[in-house]
């Protein structure tokens, strides 16, 4: 079956001044053209299109759309696979925190009693989510699962107050690391020194037992994993490598 740009527009709940721009930008070209000139999109554009939306709704930019889609690697049931797994989680989340918004007016209403701590078990319960996603699988090959399983519990254990001073304590972290590297401290300084004790307090919190070797093991990560590079420089380039720095001279001083 063929679509012209107006139904097309209508069946996928776009307008058809969409359509006409991902033709003009390579994305979406009809099917045919007719000898007006109108546009006509076949099944394999329909397909296409779907996986478009697919990858819009999960937040992914047009030109890197195009470049997946135009991958000759690319797979659209592995692709619908995926799609499938990241709504998964998603609902996941958005269901834990329909119930603590449900819960929280219940106890508002003078409903059932809400303890405090499940006023933040699916911020906690979503925090550690997101870290297994993102770095769960190096973690685990590191350290063990029995260390991470400890740090997810510590985490979804913590009290409202824990939590407010852990949070705390990874701010009061970022702030001195970008003080430190504008001013250009050593981190083998007394600020460096400083700066690595209070990450250790940071993971006191979800690992009990201290262990300088585990910590520049972690510190270690943050300069040879990008993605945890880019966390610690997301605000001053340099901070991951002076963390690690001062990390390194902090516990071979222990």
């Amino acid at each position: 079956m063929e679509y012209t740009v107006k139904g097309l527009a209508c069946l996928a709940g776009i307008s058809p001044r969409t359509l006409r721009w991902y033709d003009e930008i390579g994305l979406l070209k009809p099917t045919r053209l007719n000898d007006a000139g109108y546009r006509f999109y076949g099944t394999d554009a329909v397909d296409r299109l779907q996986q478009i939306l697919f990858f819009r709704e999960l937040g992914f930019p047009l030109t890197e759309i195009g470049r997946i889609l135009d991958s000759p690697e690319f797979s659209e049931t592995a692709a619908l696979q995926s799609h499938l797994a990241e709504l998964m989680r998603q609902r996941e989340r958005i269901d834990a925190l329909i119930l603590t918004v449900q819960k929280t007016l219940e106890n508002r209403k003078g409903g059932n009693t809400m303890k405090d701590s499940e006023k933040f078990e699916a911020f906690k319960r979503n925090l550690v989510r997101e870290n297994e996603e993102k770095y769960g699988k190096e973690s685990r090959t590191a350290y063990g699962d029995s260390a991470v399983d400890t740090a997810n519990a510590a985490v979804l254990g913590m009290s409202e107050a824990q939590h407010q001073a852990w949070a705390a304590l990874d701010r009061e972290i970022f702030s001195a690391l970008a003080e430190a590297v504008r001013t250009k401290c050593a981190p083998d300084g007394p600020e460096g020194y400083r700066i690595a004790a209070l990450h250790r307090e940071w993971l006191s919190y979800i690992i009990p037992k201290y262990d300088p070797k585990q910590h520049a093991g972690i510190a270690e990560l943050y300069v040879m994993d990008a993605r945890f590079t880019a966390y610690y420089d997301k605000e001053t380039p340099g901070a991951a490598q002076f963390l690690r720095d001062a990390i390194k001279s902090y516990t071979s001083s222990l």
